[in-house]
């Protein structure tokens, strides 16, 4: 799908200078961008790149489009009107409504006439899938779940039951949401288990990762509010609460009953203990664990960063030192 220039310059605000006929059918980086690609400039390291562009128009601040030799977009931020602009070039996928025939629905359960569910798909008992929602092929969505107005369940993906998601959401493949959260009493004679008899409510607008797990709650529901962003390969664990706007890069792993407030950021491969509370605005860098209560807005690390180990003549095994010498 293609647009001019002067199309997307008005509708996102933009100075444009250059020809507003021009038109674009694609996005593309500086280097590899041609002449019907639109790219854009958010990283000065890349400014170089931009000088030499190919690209028919490029999206950049004021202060840059000295330097570009295609027609320019001016923007405060770049980044955010590429996002926009990129989603008008290339829209989602329309599918056709209906169910399947190799899909297995429920009696009980309502499917919505606009509704799509593709091939082995498998809808539980009670569950509804609401207008121009999405369930793609191999998804299992167990029994009591909500699949929100205009979300989309890529592929492959288990709602285990009593999982409800708002509207316009988006799960990627292998996601798990409701699964039992790893609740355990020990006794004289081992393990007991807890039964996990909460659900997990999702609000609108959250994208979900794939291989990402949300476990139920415990007593209470797990809440995953409005806008939330979790990356690939996420633990969410039982009856914990993640505020509006917050977002997690991948390997994050929060433990159960943590509250985390709205438009926090954590780095990939962190994480917080159990029982805690994270105040709104909050910068967790990558590989930090929160071991107490965060009260202060502000940004917060831990770990060390990695640096070259002196081996003390030893070093790795089989370079002439002993095999555990490398730590130095």
């Amino acid at each position: 799908m293609g647009a001019s220039l002067g199309e997307l310059a008005t509708r996102f605000g933009c100075e444009l200078i250059g020809d507003p006929s021009t038109n674009v059918s694609r996005v593309a980086t500086l280097s590899n961008a041609g002449p019907d690609c639109l790219s854009f400039l958010a990283n000065p390291g890349y400014r170089e790149q931009l000088r030499s562009t190919s690209a028919a128009g490029v999206i950049v601040k004021a202060a840059d489009a000295g330097d570009c030799p295609a027609a320019a977009l001016i923007a405060v931020d770049p980044y955010l009107i590429y996002a926009r602009a990129a989603g008008v070039l290339h829209p989602q996928p329309v599918f056709a409504a209906g169910i399947h025939p190799a899909a297995v629905v429920a009696a009980s359960a309502r499917v919505a006439q606009s509704a799509h569910v593709a091939a082995h798909a498998v809808i539980g008992d009670d569950s509804v899938i609401e207008e121009d929602a999405f369930v793609g092929p191999n998804c299992s969505v167990g029994d009591r779940c909500t699949v929100g107005r205009e979300t989309r369940l890529i592929a492959g993906i288990t709602l285990v039951q009593d999982v409800r998601i708002g509207a316009r959401g988006i799960i990627h493949p292998g996601a798990v949401i409701g699964s039992d959260g790893f609740g355990n009493a020990m006794s004289d004679s081992g393990w007991v288990k807890v039964p996990q008899v909460g659900g997990v409510r999702i609000g609108n607008d959250v994208e979900i990762g794939s291989n990402t797990t949300i476990d139920r709650g415990a007593i209470d529901d797990t809440v995953i509010e409005n806008g939330v962003r979790l990356d690939n390969l996420i633990q969410i664990a039982h009856n914990v609460r993640i505020g509006e706007h917050t977002a997690m890069a991948a390997m994050t792993g929060i433990s159960g009953s943590t509250v985390i407030g709205k438009r926090c950021l954590f780095g990939g491969a962190g994480g917080t203990v159990g029982h805690l509370r994270i105040c709104d605005d909050v910068v967790v860098t990558g590989c930090t664990m929160v071991t107490k209560n965060i009260i202060e807005p502000g940004v917060y690390s831990g770990g060390f960063a990695a640096e070259k180990v002196k081996s003390g003549g030893g070093g790795w095994p089989g370079s002439g030192g002993s095999a555990n010498s490398w730590t130095g």
